[in-house]
């Protein structure tokens, strides 16, 4: 255990949606911060106005607590270092930045858009590192009174030394060592008066006394930017890790054209909030054995950052896959219930008025055919309605000139049954067939094509059960009409 008391911040933007790589760094801040007895923090970055998505900040709050990470301090719970949203902090980074441009640590920028966009292209045209050429550091004080006083557009500008090493450790990258000449002279305040990330985080981490920042690896480069800016305001520095990318099994990194990447699109498809985090912890940390399946309460008791890797982590669909469908089993049908019904109210099945005791039922026939519960939607949505047609490789191979014949002396064997079990109808089918003096593959696979529609599933009983005799009958006649031989 840490002594200090730990401070963490997850620090999204709200940008409309919570990315995977964004769930983990959720989830190891989260447990990095209980593990110690510590406070997790949210906080919402929102200074890029271009970038804000209206609903985006309740939508991350619900997401958050849907995958079981309440935080401790944040946006519409409180805590003593609010508000805990950028926007709401404009006058907080103004006084800041001035201190910076009254030590001679900032200064005030008038360039156009067009004179730094020509600046970019004559540097790159000579194959120079593209960075601001510092001509406003330059003017003079009565210049800069002129500008301010005719309210010309401007931002403030960090001042970034030259020639000079910027050292830091980092708890996964160990040391790092980058030249001050690679960095740009970063703009601290845009010309609309909001902060950019840089300064942003910085003042904000100092003020709620944030004592570890667990990031992704993206910005290792602006570290260099925030160490100057901690000491130009005199400030202790938190300890810093920041996480491995995620990628694409092709090793690019993963984004959302080669498959889903947002947290709401796994939860739309029914995966189990335990199956994603557990899956998503794996994305950069083990426990250095060979277990893989774990609760969020043991990931908390095993969780470091000492086992935090480097290198890319892959994001290996069929490795979720296999690690839901174990949380599957752990699920009784109706702990899945819920789920289910959520994903049917936001399907075309939305108006059916369907009993838990039915739900139940597909929950058991189906759960060791699928690895999220909306592929019962997927692989059997004869359970919702009746087939629209008829496997026709199925049909050819066990559809015979006498199967309406075998099948009407089978539902007149089934109107019999009153209340009937699974093995009721196993013992009529039986039954049924042995009259014919045909196996009863012959009834069984005719059967099964006529209330599903396919020749695979889940147990034909287990099938004829949940939609029950009256359903089973009629579906039954509906094929002997329908399938003309």
């Amino acid at each position: 255990m840490i002594s200090k008391t730990i401070r963490i911040r997850f620090a999204p933007s709200p940008t409309g949606y919570l990315h995977v790589g964004g769930l983990r760094t959720a989830l190891y801040n989260y447990l990095f911060a209980r593990q110690n007895k510590g406070v997790f923090i949210l906080r919402i970055e929102d200074t890029d106005r271009t970038r804000y998505v209206e609903g985006a900040v309740e939508n991350l709050i619900n997401t958050l607590r849907w995958a079981g990470l309440d935080f401790d301090e944040g946006p519409k719970k409180g805590g003593s270092f609010g508000p805990y949203i950028q926007s709401e902090r404009l006058d907080i980074y103004r006084k800041y930045a001035e201190q910076l441009v009254n030590d001679g640590k900032a200064y005030y920028c008038f360039c156009t858009s067009e004179r730094l966009e020509k600046m970019r292209d004559d540097l790159e045209g000579t194959g120079a590192f593209a960075k601001y050429d510092k001509t406003c550091l330059k003017l003079s004080q009565s210049d800069i009174e002129k500008n301010l006083a005719v309210r010309s557009t401007y931002v403030i500008r960090m001042k970034v030394p030259e020639n000079r090493i910027i050292k830091f450790h980092d708890l996964i990258r160990e040391e790092v060592e980058i030249a001050s000449d690679l960095i740009d002279d970063q703009v601290l305040i845009k010309s609309d008066g909001y902060p950019t990330y840089h300064l942003a985080n910085v003042v904000d981490d100092h003020l709620m006394k944030v004592t570890h920042v667990i990031r992704g690896e993206e910005w290792l480069p602006s570290v260099p930017k925030h160490i100057l800016l901690y000491e130009y305001f005199g400030w202790e520095i938190p300890k810093l890790a920041h996480l491995p990318l995620l990628l694409n099994a092709d090793r690019s990194k993963l984004s959302k054209r080669q498959g889903d990447v947002a947290v709401e699109d796994y939860k739309a498809k029914g995966y189990l909030k335990e199956g994603l985090v557990n899956f998503v912890a794996f994305l950069g940390w083990n426990p250095g054995d060979e277990r893989e399946i774990f609760s969020l309460d043991e990931l908390v008791k095993e969780f470091s950052l000492e086992r935090v890797g480097k290198a890319g982590a892959i994001f290996n669909i069929e490795k979720l896959n296999w690690i839901n469908l174990q949380h599957i089993h752990q699920k009784t049908n109706e702990d899945l219930i819920p789920i289910l019904k959520e994903i049917l109210s936001n399907s075309k099945y939305k108006g059916l008025n369907l009993s838990d005791e039915y739900l139940a039922n597909v929950i058991g026939a189906m759960r060791v055919r699928i690895n999220y519960v909306s592929g019962i939607l997927e692989k059997s949505s004869y359970f919702f309605e009746q087939p629209q047609s008829y496997d026709e490789n199925v049909l050819k191979k066990h559809w015979r000139q006498e199967t309406p014949n075998q099948l009407s002396k089978l539902i007149k064997e089934y109107s019999l049954l009153q209340n009937p079990t699974k093995e009721d109808y196993e013992t009529a089918l039986k039954k049924t067939a042995e009259q014919l003096g045909i196996g009863a593959g012959k009834l069984i696979h005719p059967t099964r094509l006529a209330v599903s529609g396919m020749g695979e599933g889940p147990g034909l009983y287990d099938i004829l059960f949940t939609l029950g005799k009256e359903e089973v009958i009629k579906r039954i006649e509906t094929a002997i009409n329908k399938i003309k031989f």
